[in-house]
This record gives structure tokens, sequence and C-alpha cells, in this order.
């Protein structure tokens, strides 16, 4: 068992010179387990609450910058909630505010109805937090890592233990246990940062950005421990600039611009929103860029992509637009090598809300 004084000069050397935010919120944490040895337990139970999040109004400024500008929104026992938004837009800030890191300038937020200003221990206690920021310890082992986090949540030996092997195991770190974390890729940092924060068995877990820059094994693997954690009934708070990532793992997005909710839905019902993003894909036998000025001159066309080998032409009526093609290409003696429509996607309503556009020349932001 590692002390107390132990835990509390380990957490000052690895965080206090580098970010003493996050240093003092661990020593706040410290602190609050061990004053009595043990957990403080909220007097009602988990079941007695509808939400797992829940938050009112929620504001923050900093100096003459509002990062948030009332905002409210709750999410449901067991559901996978993603928080999307361009950078700048306060999704690290609510995170911040979520876990107890930040205090609101107004407003409330509540974990499981516990108040997380007026009772951060209760809330913190019944949630796991996986930061975007690696909180590893290079030189300790894999084993040694996730043991330590299991103390940190006083949780027995044999206990820690027996949740720690099945954690490896379902990470696909198990051979690797005992060496040091610091000959591991990133992407199984990633994983190992994953299977601390669910060392608790947390009721809700933040997943900030999970995926970012990851291989395609670590990002599976991620993507499933996910799904099953919905499967149990775990509540799972994702902010994600993967949109795609969203559009498959989440129950409900919320879409955040500038410090304000810009939308807040399931991703099929958001889709429904902009029937002008339906699209006409189309292939031909030779894809020259010249091709794009020919394909926005067919009527109803709005506007056209080139995506690939392919052209995507935006329109609200695909019917009139697909005989249009198929006599462009007639004309010009071209070969359909393939042909679909599509409704609108989730990265379209994110680009519609948040006032982004897709240039050729890459992304700007549209006032």
């Amino acid at each position: 068992m590692i002390s107390t004084g132990l835990k509390e000069s380990w957490v000052k050397s690895k965080f206090c010179r580098d970010d003493r935010t996050v240093c003092h919120t661990w020593l706040i944490f410290l602190q609050g387990v061990y004053v009595t040895g043990s957990f403080i337990k909220s007097s009602r139970s988990y079941d007695d609450y509808m939400n797992a999040i829940e938050v009112s109004h929620l504001s923050k400024r900093f100096g003459a910058l509002t990062a948030l500008d009332d905002i409210s929104f709750s999410v449901s026992k067991g559901e996978t909630f993603g928080f999307l938004g361009p950078n700048g837009a306060g999704k690290t800030t609510t995170i911040r505010i979520l876990t107890g890191i930040s205090a609101p300038s107004g407003g409330t937020a509540a974990i499981f109805g516990n108040d997380i200003i007026r009772n951060p221990i209760l809330s913190r206690t019944q949630m796991g937090i996986v930061h975007e920021t690696s909180n590893i310890y290079d030189d300790l082992t894999a084993w040694q890592n996730l043991m330590f986090t299991a103390e940190l949540y006083t949780i027995g030996k044999h206990q820690r233990e027996k949740q720690g092997m099945e954690l490896l195991e379902r990470f696909g770190l198990q051979e690797r246990r005992y060496d040091k974390v610091r000959g591991f890729s990133k992407g199984m940092k990633r994983r190992l940062t994953l299977a601390m924060g669910l060392v608790n068995n947390p009721r809700l877990l933040f997943l900030d950005e999970p995926t970012s820059g990851l291989d395609v094994q670590s990002n599976l693997i991620i993507r499933d421990v996910i799904r099953d954690l919905a499967a149990q009934g775990v509540t799972v708070f994702l902010t994600t600039h993967n949109i795609e990532e969203a559009n498959l793992t989440c129950d409900r997005v919320a879409i955040i611009n500038r410090g304000h909710i810009a939308a807040i839905d399931s991703p099929e019902r958001l889709k429904k929103t902009i029937q002008s993003a339906q699209s006409v894909e189309v292939a031909f036998d030779s894809a020259v860029p010249r091709r794009m000025e020919d394909l926005k001159r067919i009527p109803a066309v709005s506007e056209v992509r080139k995506e690939g080998d392919k052209f995507r032409l935006f329109t609200e009526d695909p019917s009139s637009v697909i005989p249009a093609v198929m006599e462009y290409a007639k004309a010009n003696n071209l070969r359909v090598l393939s042909m679909t429509t599509a409704g609108p996607s989730l990265e379209d309503v994110f680009i519609k809300l948040t006032g982004l556009e897709i240039r050729a020349r890459g992304v700007s932001t549209v006032d």
C-alpha cells in the first residue's frame, strides 16, 4: 500500500510544476478521500436521479471573454452523449466545470444530483475522467500505473488486482503489463489511460478526444469499449473532433459554437433539419477537375465538391439532378462508373450550424 504522504508527493512532483490546475484537483481529491480513510458516500442512491448530468444556465467568463454563455442541457443515465464544436467553442471549458476543475461564473451543474461546486468529492467519486493529454507516469510499468490509480480510489488489493487484470486484457495490454510505459506507442498509452479511467467502475465517464491521432487497432478497441460501457448502463460524455465517431457511437449530440448550444438531438434527427444537404455522388471514367464547373451549371445543383475520384452534387431535388447528370455524361462521351444519392451527414449539420465552410485552400470561419 502506498502511503497518503507518498501519494501527495507523487502528485506534486508529477503535476505541480507543469500543470497547477491538475495538481490542485488531485490534491483536493486526495484530501477528500483520506480525511476519513474512505470515500464519502452520497445519502441518495444513483437511481433516485433521472439525469446523470444536469446543466442549467451555465456561463463562464475570462475577463472580457465569454467562453460559455447561458448554456443548459441534460444527459440521461446510460446515455452516450457527444459534445461537438470547433476549436474555442467551449468544449474544454464545459468539461473542466463538470469535473470540478474550474468554477462557473454563473449557473449550476450537477452530477447525479450532486452540485459539482458544493459537493465536488461526492460528484467525483462517481466519475472517471480520460483527458486528451496523457496523465500516465512514464517511469512506472503499465501495471504500476493502474494499481496506483486504483489505490487513489481506495480500492482493496484483491479487487484492484482482479479489476486491473481484466482491464489490461480488455485493452490488449496484458503481455506488456510489466513494461515501463516510456516505451509504449501513443495508441498503447491511450488505451492504458482509458483503463485507468475505468479502474473505479465509474457510473459516468468523461472522454476528451479519446481516439485523436490513434492507429486503427486502438481506435477500434476504444470504440468497442464505449459500446460495451453503454450496454452496461454507464453514461459516457464524449468530446471529439471526429464527427463520424460521434455519428456511430452517440445517442444524442450537442453542437456548441462560440459558447452557445446550437443544437441538441440524435444524429439522425439533426440530419433531417437540413434537407438542402441532400446530394448525388457520381464517378466518371474521367474525373478531371474542370468537370466541377460543368456540373455546377446543372439546374437545382447548389454546390459541387470533388471528393477523391467522385463528384458530390448538393441539391434539394435529387430526382431532377440524376437524369441531368446522365445527359451530361452522354453529351461528353463519359461513362458513369457509379451514382448514388445520400441524405445530409452529421458533418453537413456541423458545418451549417457552426458557420464553418470547407474551401479548396482549407477551412475558414464564416461570420
